[in-house]
């Protein structure tokens, strides 16, 4: 699994721009624009470079350890899979690309698209002096409206997007995203059971048009939770200095919460169970809540059982683990 921290490229080029930058006033533009998407807003509300980059500094972090996660999931399903090509839609300032680049070292080119001019602006110079990224192509227009245009890639990526769109066009991108993607699309978004809900519709149209589930579920049959319980998963990551400030915090880190999926045009070469929730390590056993294919189960590992609790001792919420189902 990929690091959830920024890569050193990424965060010399990110601090590089935030020299002079009001820590103040990059805390007061990102509240306002948090606020914007909650009330159902996109990213039209970022309007300037210093919107831009409060956003890059409040945001680019979480998005990024919840992209590796999920890109991390699939390499893991699909270890011989080596796209050449990302088409990463709804880009932003970049940010899942960076993720891409360091998910897939086969990756050789990369399409960002995006509407929002001022990110599209930052994303560019973000790469410009990067390994992999300097050469990357930024298209501009709406993920709705102009990706039918876009040529096809290996790896398709769309990161907190769908939930911008009304829900006629969310089913319309979905279709379109899959038709751009060659052999995968990795579709992330919050872990708010409203994300969680956007996923299943995804997850539901598009098996039903041949895709094949990689991550994190280990089968195309309908989703086994029960409302109000929701899948979603958790990534820690560390804050800066500067990401404690803009975010008015004082923990040292912050927890993710997101749901993906990973779709494939071939089925993974192995099912294995997912772990929807964080394991309770109690003295006499393991008890782990696991997705597998036959449904959700409860695993009780006893401590008597040496290996296997050593081994279960290991497991992580959003972990793909060998189960007995």
């Amino acid at each position: 699994m990929i690091s959830p921290i920024l890569p050193p490229e990424l965060k010399a080029a990110l601090d590089a721009k935030l020299q002079g930058f009001s820590r103040t006033d990059a805390a007061q533009r990102s509240q306002k624009i948090s606020t914007a998407y909650r009330a159902g807003g996109g990213s039209g509300t970022i309007k300037s470079e210093a919107d831009a980059l409060a956003y890059a500094l409040a945001r680019m972090p979480a998005t990024y350890a919840a992209v590796a996660a999920s890109l991390s999931a699939l390499a893991e399903i699909a270890p011989d899979f080596a796209p050449e090509t990302l088409l990463d839609v709804g880009a932003g300032p970049g940010t899942a690309s960076w993720a891409a680049a360091e998910a897939f070292s086969s990756l050789q080119d990369f399409t960002l698209l995006d509407a929002n001019t001022v990110l599209s602006r930052l994303a560019l110079e973000l790469a410009r002096d990067s390994t992999r990224l300097a050469d990357c192509r930024y298209l501009p227009g709406d993920a709705a409206a102009n990706l039918a245009e876009v040529s096809q890639a290996d790896l398709v990526v769309a990161s907190y997007i769908v939930g911008e769109l009304a829900e006629s066009d969310q089913r319309k991108l979905a279709e379109t995203m899959w038709a751009k993607a060659r052999h995968a699309l990795v579709v992330i978004e919050p872990g708010t059971p409203a994300g969680y809900a956007r996923i299943l519709a995804l997850r539901q149209q598009l098996t039903e048009l041949g895709a094949f589930v990689a991550a994190p579920c280990p089968h195309e049959k309908s989703c086994p939770l029960v409302a109000p319980d929701w899948c979603h998963f958790s990534q820690r990551l560390p804050r800066s200095q500067a990401h404690r400030q803009i975010k008015g915090a004082e923990v040292p880190f912050e927890d993710e919460r997101f749901i993906y999926l990973a779709l494939t045009r071939t089925p993974p070469a192995s099912r294995v169970a997912r772990v929807l929730a964080p394991p309770d390590i109690g003295k006499a056993e393991i008890t782990a809540k696991l997705c597998t294919k036959d449904g959700v189960e409860l695993a009780r590992v006893p401590r008597r059982d040496k290996a296997a609790y050593a081994s279960a001792r290991r497991w992580r919420w959003g972990d793909a683990v060998m189960s007995e189902s």
